[in-house]
């Protein structure tokens, strides 16, 4: 896949807001590891190819089949849980806890396992695969206490796949375009979030009250998902030293036979575990940045349900809103991570924090189309602007040979303060309601900016 970019000119140096300088015939480092970034032709020019790896459209589209599966549970959940099942706010503020965090207890093991091993494929395929499970699991277990713990497992499944996905991401992408790379990847992982939630509709326009039906269709989604994943995926190893065995065109080229990558490192290089101390001071801050934006951050579905608060939506319609904000991430996934290459990663991070905040403050007051379209909006851009953009910025940080134990540990912190702000987020809207909740989740957030911002500029 080639995409060019007329008047674009690589970076002149590495830096935390660029994937790194222009390297034709250097080898691997931190921010540009990997077989597939050699020499692409003039960088001087006025002209550069942006080649997506093959490997990244096939990890799109095993993540495409695997969001049509959990998305379409997802878009129903929060009513099946407060609804059919009647559990209150606080239970589902738990559960949504669950969805944002449990991952958190596996995601830096799993990175490290990744790089440790160099079986990253392997990692990834364990992680899909227990998710796969609890789908199954769904129809069959009823209650509160089950529920959770399918969810729990859930969430332990995609912290297991996460970071060893996004390192193989990393390493077959060109260093220049890495946050369009992920970019085209959540663009592919955001149209499979659109199509499970309009299943979910169908089904449930269909079947009323067919929660069931809508967990039996995410199941085969997710068995398919798992299936591509095993037979179109190729087995990626890490760069660990300055000679490839792979030659560039191997993986860019859009009809090359997938293939095992082979640049490894003795065993006696192999990562240490991951140690706090150990860490550079720049990847240091951005988790902690990183942490403090994620503890103002709650599920979409507290944010939708905040819109159905105002009673102006049949729940019929609840599915759609989470088309609506996938929408959005998915026109604006790619040209928000160029404008991140081009630019500031770290300023596009930031100024999507914005967006949310607008987010919170258009649900609260979602009284009218207007609102809802803002909310809708707002929050998609959000999610464009910080999804792949995280991950690039983290894996560039991180030390060679230890991509995925760099981006896991970000995702980490994600995951843990999310958890937290979920949770917290119940309690608050059953003590104060759904509307004094959201304003004062924005307001605290655009005040934190700032702290955030100098934390990953900072040198």
């Amino acid at each position: 896949m080639y995409i060019s970019l007329a008047g674009f000119r690589g970076p002149d140096h590495a830096g935390l807001d660029h994937a790194g300088p222009d390297h034709a015939d250097s080898s691997p480092g931190p921010a540009h590891a990997g077989p597939d970034h050699a020499d692409s032709g003039p960088r001087s020019g006025r002209t550069v190819a942006f080649r997506v790896a093959p490997t990244v459209i096939a990890l799109g589209m095993v993540s495409l089949l695997t969001d049509v599966s959990s998305e379409s549970v997802a878009a129903v959940l929060p009513l099946y849980v407060t609804g059919a099942l009647g559990l209150s706010m606080v239970a589902y503020g738990f559960l949504e806890g669950l969805h944002q965090g449990v991952s958190a207890v596996v995601r830096i093991a799993a990175g490290y396992a990744a790089d440790r091993t160099d079986q990253p494929k392997a990692i990834a395929v364990a992680g899909y695969g227990l998710s796969m499970l609890t789908r199954a699991g769904l129809l069959i277990v009823q209650g509160f206490v089950g529920i959770a713990v399918l969810v729990g497992i859930d969430r332990v499944g995609k912290g297991i796949r996460t970071a060893p996905r996004d390192a193989m991401i990393q390493e077959v992408s060109q260093p220049d375009h890495l946050a369009r790379s992920f970019g085209v990847h959540r663009m592919l992982d955001t149209i499979g979030a659109t199509i499970g939630p309009l299943l979910a509709f169908v089904v449930l326009l269909l079947v009323p009250e067919g929660y069931r039906v809508v967990f039996a269709v995410s199941l085969a989604a997710a068995l398919i998902g798992v299936a591509a994943l095993i037979l179109f995926v190729p087995n990626v190893r890490f760069s660990r030293t300055t000679t490839s065995t792979t030659t560039p065109a191997a993986e860019t080229s859009p009809v090359a036979r997938p293939r095992t990558l082979r640049s490894r490192a003795p065993r006696s290089h192999s990562p240490r575990r991951p140690r706090w101390r150990t860490l550079d001071g720049s990847l240091k801050r951005l988790l902690v940045a990183a942490g403090v934006l994620g503890l103002l951050t709650v599920g979409d579905g507290f944010i939708y349900l905040a819109i159905m608060s105002h009673g102006h939506l049949d729940p019929l319609w609840f599915p759609l809103l989470f088309v609506g904000t996938n929408g959005v991430f998915l026109l604006l996934a790619i040209p928000v991570g160029r404008i991140a290459d081009r630019t500031s990663r770290a300023a596009v991070l930031i100024g999507g924090h914005l967006f949310l905040a607008g987010a919170y403050l258009a649900a609260a007051m979602g009284g009218s189309w207007i609102a809802l379209g803002l909310a809708l909006l707002m929050l998609g851009i959000f999610y464009a602007a910080t999804d792949g953009v995280l991950a690039a910025l983290a894996g560039q940080l991180s030390p060679q040979g230890r991509t995925a134990t760099g981006i896991g540990a970000a995702q980490t912190v994600v995951a843990i303060t999310r958890l937290v702000a979920s949770t917290g987020f119940g309690a608050l809207w059953v003590l104060f309601g759904a509307v004094p909740t959201m304003v004062g989740a924005a307001v605290v957030l655009v005040l934190v900016l700032p702290l955030a911002w100098w934390l990953v500029v900072r040198r």
